[in-house]
């Protein structure tokens, strides 16, 4: 049973809550970075690991955190893994610390990461933490992954920086442009919604389907009474 519920807890990031795409949380970056595939990796990668071990340390504090003081200290923790991150990155991988510019500190204000931490992990034990975590950063880079190659092949013509439609077809620049990143957001929510089941229910009309049908008949029984 133990096993069902931590695989659920790992699954439902990845369609049914999926931080992007269903909770739209940290938008600003998965929109600036996701120009191409390598990027989207890299930057995913990344969150991934700050939310894991962010929830597991916040996860084994939260009945030693004080609730006035909670969210300077999850924001304190979170900062702690960013910067370790941070500096593995700019040892490693100099040309991903500079695609990823102003976007790899900024993991500390996710969205996604304070939230998990806010939602979940200060209420609930360290492996079902770190199972939530890394089903959200499975989630969130997937989700990173998929508009980054739609945005390269179409905007560029390549992929993870392989030309692909050299010659053949001309790239759309715009893919690779804030509208071009908006339009493929768009598509990629309304097929998340659509996997997730959402989007199926017929619209209810009529005096039933109105949420204040209640107080409308109310209102009619008195003036009735007064006439």
């Amino acid at each position: 049973m133990e096993k069902r519920s931590l695989l659920k807890e790992f699954t439902k990031g990845i369609i049914k809550e999926n931080p992007v795409l269903r909770l739209v949380l940290g938008c600003c970056a998965t929109l600036a970075v996701s120009t191409s595939a390598s990027n989207a990796i890299g930057m995913g990668l990344a969150t991934t690991f700050v939310l894991v071990c962010s929830n597991a340390v916040i996860s084994l504090l939260r009945k030693v955190i004080p609730d006035k003081v909670r969210i300077p200290a999850f924001i304190t923790v979170i900062a702690g893994f960013v910067s370790v991150v941070q500096m593995l990155i700019k040892a490693y991988s100099p040309e991903l610390d500079t695609a990823l510019g102003i976007f790899l500190p900024l993991i500390v204000v996710n969205c996604i990461i304070l939230g998990r931490a806010e939602m979940f992990a200060s209420k609930n034990k360290i492996l079902p933490s770190i199972v939530d975590g890394l089903g959200m950063g499975v989630g969130f880079t997937a989700t990173l992954l998929v508009m980054g190659m739609i945005r390269e092949f179409f905007g560029a013509g390549t992929l993870f920086g392989f030309p692909i439609t050299a010659g053949i077809i001309d790239p759309i620049i715009v893919f690779i442009l804030p509208p071009g990143g908006f339009f493929v957001f768009g598509i990629l929510i309304a097929v998340a919604n659509k996997m997730a089941g959402e989007g199926g229910r017929k619209a209810e009309l009529g005096c039933q389907g109105c949420p204040l049908a209640a107080s409308c008949s109310k209102i009619k029984e008195k003036e009735a009474a007064e006439k």
